[in-house]
């Protein structure tokens, strides 16, 4: 009996100090002399449904005016980086990808980045020789992608520049918890009318820049399954065969059984 005793609480003591480390840490394969190769660098491009606010500007400011919307006060959906007190309205583009555009009418900017709706619009303004010395700001309005599952601060989180990286979205949520599956970072994205899920492997340096999903778009769910240990703490007081918690519980249930046939000798 004291044997078995004695194994038992051995063995609950491997198990509560057992540890992976080479599950938790992040560029496992980088050996910091060869450069990565990363991939495409694409910046937020537009999509049907998009906020967008153009703003044109002029050595003649009346001028200038006749192509900007409305200052209005501050309300959901209007342009990041703005003051509460004076907003700039917000174009939204259709499902064609088109806004109606002051005097131009209606412009598609349908796949196209801030830079080049920018120039789309100032060449557009110096064609029609409506004015000759443009400058057009343009803005994102209500971008966003969220983060769930093992990380620190869940959520959803605004898009303020043009290029957003998986890694920019786990800093902004507090990085994974320790509990995080590394290997197996999921990327949902919608792809021509349909859900596309991305595999990410975290720990592998080459897998991560080489990812078509490194660089995020707007709407992305990034998602970080939870380990085997996080799991097995949803099962009912996490007692399953493998956990350490069943293997604790059973020494014990053997140190009380032990001391009761003691007693009885």
């Amino acid at each position: 009996m004291k044997v078995i005793l004695k194994f038992l609480i051995a063995f609950a003591f491997v198990l509560s100090s057992c540890s992976t480390p080479k599950n938790i840490c992040y560029f496992q394969d980088n050996d910091y002399k060869n450069a990565q190769e990363v991939a495409v660098m694409n910046e937020i491009t537009v999509k049907p449904g998009d906020k967008v606010s153009i703003v044109v500007n002029s050595k003649d400011p009346l001028l200038a005016e006749m192509f900007n919307l409305s200052m209005v006060s501050h309300r959901p959906g209007s342009a990041a980086g703005l003051s509460n007190t004076q907003q700039i309205s917000c174009y939204t583009v259709t499902k064609d990808g088109e806004i109606d555009f002051p005097v131009l009418g209606k412009v598609n900017i349908i796949g196209l980045t801030r830079e080049q709706i920018a120039n789309t619009i100032k060449t557009k303004l110096i064609e029609n020789q409506y004015v000759n010395d443009p400058v057009v700001t343009v803005e994102f309005g209500n971008l966003y992608f969220s983060v769930l599952g093992e990380v620190a601060r869940p959520g959803r989180y605004n898009i303020e520049h043009d290029r957003v990286t998986i890694l920019d979205a786990i800093s902004m949520a507090g990085d994974l918890t320790i509990y995080g599956k590394r290997q197996t970072v999921k990327v949902l994205r919608e792809e021509n009318g349909k859900q596309k899920a991305y595999m990410v492997d975290l720990t592998s340096t080459k897998n991560l820049y080489a990812s078509p999903v490194f660089y995020l778009q707007q709407k992305d769910v990034v998602y970080v399954d939870p380990n085997d240990n996080k799991a097995r703490q949803s099962t009912v007081n996490g007692n399953t065969v493998r956990s350490t918690q069943f293997w604790i519980s059973l020494s014990t249930l053997g140190t009380s059984v032990a001391l009761l046939v003691q007693r009885k000798r």
